[in-house]
């Protein structure tokens, strides 16, 4: 019988007055079986220090030391466990798609993301009044609490930076994204939790929940591909090896290896496409004709509209034209 799957660890968590348990920031990680769990693990020192206080602070939040084992194939048990699943997949020891995070979103609390940390959303008010008279008290500049975001997942560089990797805007990547070394964000780029690159890449368009870019592929300024969070589907986009999806574009299929989708057009699994044959074209015949579906995952594909008669035709790469190029220098991060 296989082991069951597993990942264990000390984390740091942020509580509120109510006992809601608000973050964990886990700085390591251990992967393996459950049964490789050391017995010895919930009794290690967590190595935090000074920085865990058991009485709240002007935020009204407690920090304490908690040890989490996660069932890695199992339903997600509470926040710690959402949170060490999350910190898994931004730290690259698991790939988008190979966790169960079911229940993630009833585990997470909605929260306020400042420049002090995380507040809970009640009385936040009162609680930053309390912060800046606090920090006044003790003779610190008391800069304003600056609100990043009202959410249930933080910015994935508060808690985990990737070695390897350029990000254009931190306030655009979620914990939980899987960003491989090589890839570069750039500013108007967006990686969701469970989502990211396998890859040197480049992303300059949306990548959604649940989406996986392979290495070589460039994501254009203003791209999107569909997720599965909204709108009922099930079938997990991914994109291959050098392939582009151009500025503008957008896909609801998955792209095989050296695919290209021109600029500013939308591919989905109802699209009606015809396939391009120079000698039908040339004998005046009609093209067959295929749904976007038919087409999801395959390789070496151009996808393309044709501005004469204003319909989305397929047609094969050749082998010299296999592939995109990225530059190289820009990706040696």
């Amino acid at each position: 019988m296989t082991s069951q799957r597993a990942a264990w660890g000390w984390g740091l968590a942020s509580i509120d007055e109510a006992g809601t348990i608000l973050d964990v920031w886990y700085p390591t990680l251990q992967v393996g079986s459950l049964d490789e769990v050391p017995s010895e693990a919930r009794r290690e020192n967590h190595n935090f220090g000074a920085l865990v206080h058991e009485d709240a602070d002007a935020r009204g939040v407690r920090r304490t030391a908690v040890f989490t084992i996660s069932k890695l194939d199992e339903a997600i048990e509470n926040s710690a466990d959402a949170y060490l699943r999350l910190h898994l997949l931004s730290q690259r020891l698991a790939l988008p798609n190979s966790l169960n995070l079911e229940g993630i979103f009833g585990a997470l609390a909605n929260v306020v993301w400042t420049n002090y940390g995380p507040f809970a959303v009640e009385n936040f008010g009162l609680r930053k009044m309390d912060v800046l008279a606090d920090a006044r008290s003790t003779g610190h500049m008391a800069a304003d609490v600056n609100v990043l975001s009202i959410d249930k997942f933080p910015r994935m560089v508060d808690y985990v930076v990737p070695q390897g990797v350029r990000i254009g805007n931190a306030d655009r990547i979620r914990l939980g994204a899987h960003l491989a070394e090589g890839t570069t964000v750039m500013h108007e780029g967006f990686v969701n939790f469970n989502a990211g690159t396998l890859g040197v890449s480049m992303v300059e368009g949306r990548i959604s929940q649940g989406v996986v870019v392979g290495d070589g592929s460039d994501i254009g300024g203003g791209a999107s591909i569909m997720g599965t969070l909204s709108g009922g589907g099930k079938h997990r986009v991914s994109i291959g090896k050098h392939s582009l999806l151009g500025a503008n574009a957008g896909i609801g299929i998955s792209l095989g290896d050296n695919c290209v989708v021109e600029a500013g057009l939308y591919v989905t699994a109802g699209t009606k496409i015809s396939l391009y044959d120079k000698e039908r074209v040339a004998s005046g015949q009609a093209l067959d004709v295929v749904k976007g579906a038919d087409l999801s995952g395959k390789d070496n594909i151009l996808f393309i509209r044709n501005s004469v008669s204003g319909a989305i035709e397929a047609r094969s790469r050749t082998a010299g034209k296999l592939g995109i190029e990225l530059n190289a220098d820009l990706h040696k991060n």
